[in-house]
């Protein structure tokens, strides 16, 4: 079973998230594998939320967790909440700190005794469950928690080694199909499949012959890119999304500043042209301003569904990062109209995307 839970800048409240979560982690009779790219959950949310972990420990299930450690090289965008290493390591279960090395451990994942998995864009932050748009799938099915266990397995040996690349190395197992009830399922997993992904990604685009929905807070990887503004030029399938305004803005001058990758901007000005897309003019990243970021990432290509923790960027391909493709025309449907919802609450970027 595959069931699908979208969130909306004020539409649900932290609580009604750490509940869901909580469900989730009081199933657990062996096993929880948490991969974590950002924790910080304050007050009586976290209280629940963590006292749900020692419970799971207190009843002999073997609670793992890994988290990203900043490594200060690059600033991401946008930077992300501050996880607090301290208060993770306090909690009576396994923890270790991914470096970062060279690039995010960027996943946000939970694979409970080898059966069911929790995925999607959201971390574990307060406002990431109340004032930002994300999505959080859950798949019943052992044989896609066992992909999941697998990339578990290669960052926890990773970590516990201390060698000195610990993303790099993960991501190597390959997407073959899954049957989950009457979806077809495929676990992708960066960097080590992270340019295939996004060709993967471009070419479901490039033969949509009904659909395409994006959202993502950026777009910046190539295949992409090029694939999207040939779709639109074409004007021969309906093409809608969304992205995170402040974000894109942000990327434009880091490209102006670098000859790399100067090449991208016509082709990303004219996806962003017109009325295709909107965007979220979100909050600037400060350590305390509210993270209210437009933060799904879900790409929707006819009934099949790109849905996880990856941006549709360059970075994200050497990222750690995990994304279900998913063919089944209810999710579809589902995550479409999630979307349009979405992209109807902001304006068109035509008149400010580039500085």
């Amino acid at each position: 079973m595959i069931d699908v839970t979208t969130l909306t800048d004020g539409g649900q409240r932290a609580e009604d998230i750490a509940a869901r979560l909580v469900a989730f982690v009081d199933g657990a009779q062996e096993t929880l594998d948490l991969a974590l790219y950002s924790v910080r959950l304050a007050g009586p949310v976290g209280d629940h939320v963590a006292g749900a972990l020692r419970a799971a420990h207190e009843r002999g299930v073997a609670v793992r967790l890994l988290y990203n450690v900043d490594e200060m090289r690059r600033v991401p965008i946008p930077p992300p909440p501050q996880t607090r290493p301290e208060l993770l390591e306090a909690l009576p279960i396994q923890t270790r700190g991914i470096g970062g090395i060279p690039d995010l451990m960027h996943h946000k994942y939970i694979v409970r005794d080898g059966a069911d998995v929790w995925s999607g864009s959201t971390n574990w932050s307060l406002d990431s469950w109340q004032r930002e748009e994300n999505v959080l799938v859950t798949v019943d099915s052992a044989a896609v928690a066992a992909e999941f266990g697998v990339n578990f397995t290669e960052l926890w040996g990773e970590a516990e080694s201390r060698r000195s690349v610990v993303v790099e190395r993960s991501g190597r197992g390959d997407p073959d199909p899954k049957v989950v009830g009457d979806a077809e399922v495929r676990v992708w997993f960066s960097p080590g499949h992270g340019p295939a992904l996004s060709h993967r990604i471009a070419k479901a685009i490039g033969e949509a012959r009904t659909r395409v929905r994006v959202a993502s807070p950026v777009i910046t990887s190539g295949p992409i890119i090029g694939t999207l503004a040939e779709v639109i030029a074409d004007e021969r399938v309906d093409v809608a999304g969304v992205v995170d305004a402040t974000q894109v803005r942000q990327v434009f001058g880091q490209w102006r500043e670098n000859p790399r990758s100067t090449w991208k901007i016509p082709l990303l000005e004219r996806i962003l042209a017109g009325d295709v897309f909107t965007g979220k003019r979100s909050t600037p990243w400060s350590p305390d301003s509210v993270h209210d970021f437009m933060h799904a990432k879900v790409t929707i290509a006819d009934d099949t569904v790109f849905v996880g923790s990856f941006n549709l960027s360059h970075s994200g391909e050497r990222n750690a990062e995990n994304v279900l493709e998913i063919a089944d025309p209810g999710v579809a449907a589902e995550l479409a109209a999630f979307i349009d919802g979405v992209r109807a609450r902001y304006e068109p970027l035509d008149a400010g995307a580039t500085p």
